[in-house]
């Protein structure tokens, strides 16, 4: 998967052993390379990197860290984004889910320093990479993350990217049906008319013009009288066909109108679902990708990813990866290790603060390794619990 360009006969640390250290640390919350240093000792990492607690060599230090990330070509990154998207398919265990929904979004990422493509964007008013994020909607599985310029995507980057991820998940699930759901920036023609000719159905917000606030006004009447009457907040449904000049065909249009002690609220989404009521695709689909930016918060506040700061563009794209194959390990650990448990919902940084960052004393013995965690640890059930899943999920 990835290419080792180093002398085989002069290192200490193979890259799987890279890769398990910067990952689990990112898991602990441990996101620098500089970490490295004061947790290459630690019992509990070394015992995870499959080496002995005390009597095992050290793990890799900041500097052997941050060559790994310097090393890896453009090409090495494509196939570590393969490798996630090969994932989430597996993590299915086979069977072929009736639809998925392929929520878009992306974030800015702060940059400081002379990162290589780094922009200002006028927007959040500031230098910053903007990278996008993929999530499968209603599981939350990570399905990829791409480090961009600090830019929005145009309509043609985006339809190449949905073409890559479309056609490997419709090479292995050939008939599941595939739901893009996505913000208003991503509602550009090309989106549309790819999503068309390719059988993939939509749910993009719509930005707001005169032509479309037009339209709306009998629904936005309708809501105001309603509120005028009951003097309560109400909300109107309804649906147009629009075609804006850059379109090449009428769509459809759902239109919600609002109006309450805050004033009037207007708001759009473009589909081409041909079923469901105007209400429903609005508040159960489209609404829903909020938690879009739940899923994102886990990825970028808890586990730092957007701790971008190596000068090179392909050095931040790689621990871009990184941090998203810890966050494929929390998520798995929430949603099925502690499943059926209050933890499974658990934002990353509360799992952090109270299931992997306990005190321990360890023991090493010839034949096993011994981990005694306090009496009086308030989870130890949940520990219970995780050690025995995992304990029949391993072969």
């Amino acid at each position: 998967m990835l290419r080792d360009s180093r002398h085989q006969g002069k290192i200490d640390h193979s890259l799987v052993d890279l890769f398990r250290q910067r990952i689990y640390q990112i898991c602990c919350g441990y996101e620098d390379a500089n970490d490295c240093d004061a947790l290459r000792s630690d019992p509990g990492f070394k015992t995870a990197c499959e080496r002995a607690p005390e009597t095992g060599e050290d793990l890799a230090s900041q500097p052997t860290m941050s060559r790994l990330e310097n090393m890896v070509s453009r090409t090495d990154t494509y196939r570590l984004a393969e490798s996630l998207l090969d994932t989430f398919i597996s993590s299915y265990g086979g069977k072929h889910p009736f639809g998925i929904i392929l929520d878009l979004d992306d974030t800015d990422d702060t940059t400081h320093g002379s990162q290589q493509l780094s922009l200002f964007n006028g927007f959040y008013n500031e230098h910053c990479y903007q990278p996008l994020h993929v999530y499968e909607g209603r599981s939350g599985k990570l399905i990829t993350s791409i480090l961009r310029p600090g830019r929005r995507m145009k309509g043609r980057e985006i339809v190449a990217v949905l073409k890559r991820l479309v056609g490997r998940i419709r090479k292995s699930w050939p008939g599941t049906g595939i739901l893009v759901r996505a913000d208003s920036h991503f509602g550009c023609p090309e989106v549309y008319s790819w999503c068309e000719s390719n059988g993939v159905h939509y749910v993009i917000g719509q930005a707001g013009n005169d032509r479309l606030k037009k339209l709306g006004e009998g629904v936005l009447s309708c809501a105001r009288t309603h509120y005028g009457i009951s003097g309560r907040k109400a909300k109107r449904y309804t649906e147009v066909r629009y075609r804006a000049d850059s379109w090449d065909q009428e769509r459809r249009v759902i239109v919600k109108a609002e109006a309450g002690p805050a004033g009037d609220n207007i708001r759009f989404v473009t589909t081409n679902l041909t079923t469901n009521r105007p209400a429903v695709i609005y508040e159960h689909m489209f609404c829903a990708r909020g938690c879009c930016e739940l899923f994102i918060k886990n990825h970028k506040t808890y586990l730092s990813s957007d701790r971008t700061s190596c000068h090179h563009f392909i050095a931040n794209q790689f621990r871009l990866l990184l941090h998203s194959a810890a966050y494929v390990l929390l998520h798995s650990l929430t949603r099925e290790g502690l499943k059926g448990t209050p933890w499974a919902t658990a934002q990353f940084d509360t799992i952090q603060n109270r299931l992997l960052k306990i005190g321990a004393r360890v023991r090493e013995m010839v034949t096993r390794i011994k981990f005694h965690f306090p009496t009086s640890f308030p989870l130890k059930n949940v520990l219970l619990r995780l050690h025995h899943y995992y304990s029949l999920a391993s072969p």
